[in-house]
């Protein structure tokens, strides 16, 4: 599986993309949401694990937009995870939202789920 892992903390983004990889996942990384389009341009990716706050816009934003571009699905991560940014993560088109810490078992439950679906 193909990952693109949208996180603008470049330490958080190198860990989870290293922590992915070991477990045979082929991940890519970007930091705003300009470079995970030109990534998502460039080649294809079958789920985006994206941060909600990135600094030039929403990860609600890229999500519509990934959708607008190629079949894809999502998991949001935010600090924030009331009932309302949850919905606003799946109105957005994603289809799991983990709140920051996300903790690495949950990750990987949500990843299977993603397969699956």
């Amino acid at each position: 599986m193909r990952l693109l892992i949208v996180e603008d903390h470049p330490d958080t983004a190198e860990l989870l993309a290293s922590l992915l990889e070991m477990r045979g996942y082929v991940v890519k990384t970007a930091g705003t949401v300009r470079e995970a389009l030109a990534l998502a341009s460039a080649e294809p990716f079958d789920l985006l694990l994206s941060d909600v706050g990135l600094p030039d816009e929403s990860g609600y934003d890229l999500m519509r937009k990934l959708h607008a571009m190629m079949p894809i699905k999502g998991i949001a991560m935010s600090g924030w995870g009331r009932d309302q940014d949850i919905e606003m993560s799946r109105d957005a088109g994603f289809i799991e939202h983990l709140t920051k810490p996300v903790a690495m078992k949950k990750l990987e439950l949500a990843l299977e789920r993603a397969q699956a679906a």
